[in-house]
């Protein structure tokens, strides 16, 4: 979702999937997050755009409640679904909506962030998808 609003917004960015992920599938999945975004603004972006992207997976809870609320109705399934694996897979796809604290800290100091690629485009910020 930061890579989305970063798109949009016209923002150079890099991805990197799994990173430092030398721990084998257990420890990629448990111990490290799976995608790292990487903005390169240039000091000239406005910093509300950074703080949305930052704050980007919070957008990916909206279908959950959505379909808990009854105002969209789930894809029919040809197999009944047990009612606690639909509980399950809720509550881990809210689990990736939970933005994290380099996320909010980027939310709440994008201004700071943007200062420094002013004097010089080597340095940026980070934020991580978890």
């Amino acid at each position: 979702m930061h890579a989305v609003v970063l798109r949009v917004a016209r923002i150079d960015y890099n991805l990197t999937y799994f990173p430092g992920s030398g721990a084998g599938f257990a420890g990629v999945l448990a111990g490290r997050p799976w995608a790292v975004v990487h903005p390169r603004p240039r000091g000239h972006e406005p910093a509300w755009i950074l703080r949305v992207a930052a704050l980007a997976p919070l957008s990916l809870a909206v279908p959950v409640f959505a379909v808990g609320a009854g105002f969209v109705s789930p894809v029919p399934v040809p197999v009944d679904i047990d009612t606690t694996i639909a509980t399950a897979f809720a509550i881990g796809w809210l689990a990736c909506a939970i933005p994290s604290p380099q996320d909010f800290s980027v939310a709440f100091y994008a201004h700071r962030a943007l200062k420094p690629v002013a004097d010089s485009p080597s340095v940026g910020t980070r934020s991580r998808a978890d």
